[in-house]
């Protein structure tokens, strides 16, 4: 079984295994293209949850504006995956939900849904490898930039 946020859901270990197997150097974007992590340090993803869901704001989410203050994880999930890879590593997974594509992420064998408040209703999680690309792809390097700025002097 695996958790987001405390939710417990089945594991497929099979997918998820497949693509720790690949060279990391694959799913790595650019060393100058990712954040360092700087003075502000997590212990866990709850920690970076509780900081990370107070600078989300509608220039942060893909597409731009298409969210609101009485959803703050709304359309952040591909940008705040590439932030939870960045400090705690691990797999960046997606699945198909009523929206499209949502991005999240398996961490030491736990799936970690930061954004999973954003949906009304469960999420089908198929836990589908994916890459950073691909998630900075349904963002821009822009937004992603700005998050971890804003995240760093968040303190």
């Amino acid at each position: 079984m695996m958790s987001a946020l405390g939710r417990t859901f089945p594991s497929d270990c099979r997918r998820c295994s497949a693509a720790s197997t690949l060279d990391k150097e694959f799913f790595a974007m650019k060393k100058e293209h990712q954040m360092s992590p700087g003075s502000k340090t997590f212990v866990t993803p709850l920690d970076l949850y509780r900081a990370i869901s107070r600078v989300w704001s509608a220039d942060t989410s893909s597409p731009t504006n298409a969210w609101s203050p009485s959803n703050p994880a709304q359309n952040h999930c591909s940008v705040t995956s590439l932030v939870v890879h960045d400090y705690f590593g691990g797999e960046i997974l997606t699945t198909l939900t009523s929206g499209g594509t949502h991005f999240y992420n398996l961490i030491d064998g736990k799936v970690w849904d930061l954004t999973v408040s954003q949906f009304a209703e469960p999420v089908p999680y198929d836990n589908t490898p994916s890459t950073r690309e691909a998630a900075l792809a349904d963002t821009s390097q822009e937004k992603y930039a700005l998050l971890t700025s804003r995240l760093k002097g968040n303190k």
